[in-house]
């Protein structure tokens, strides 16, 4: 499989997690070409601010693998990682980190973003990560449209 097939699992994901009142973020964990997990966001259905879509496809790839290193393997992330989500990345040994929108879109898409963008965070701090942005750019930032129409997008 592809980036981009990654990545429409990845959206396929957050749709599964907007249409359970969630917010519209989705990342998949793949490890020598197997999908290990693909997790939304769960933030509002667990009151847990920590729980965005990577660090909850990261808990579960660590379940799934039964150890905290996940060397070798990329995320696939509908947003570019926050910085939270950055650093468990680096925590998790992922070494890559594939995207689709960028940081600044979900900011102006209205959500309580911090500007710091990955490659200004790798840059900072001299993390080795490949960072890959813009995979599926379109389609993920629709995503944020497809949001503010919904039930629960009304609402935020």
């Amino acid at each position: 499989m592809t980036d981009e097939d990654f990545m429409r699992l990845a959206i396929d994901k957050a749709r599964d997690g907007m249409r359970l009142g969630q917010t519209p973020f989705a990342a998949a964990i793949v490890k020598a070409g197997e999908l290990i997990s693909c997790a939304h966001n769960i933030v509002w259905a667990t009151t847990d601010i920590t729980a965005h879509a990577e660090v909850t496809a990261i808990r579960e790839a660590c379940a799934a693998l039964g150890d905290i290193d996940l060397a070798g393997s990329t995320i696939y992330s509908t947003c570019e990682p926050c910085p939270m989500c950055f650093a468990a990345c680096h925590w998790a040994r992922i070494g890559r980190i594939v995207y689709g929108a960028g940081i600044k879109d979900a900011k102006a898409a209205g959500f309580n973003e911090l500007a710091l963008s990955n490659s200004q965070f790798k840059e900072l701090t001299g993390i080795q990560v490949d960072i890959v942005p813009g995979v599926l750019a379109n389609e993920a930032r629709n995503l944020f449209d497809e949001f503010v129409k919904s039930p629960q997008g009304r609402k935020y």
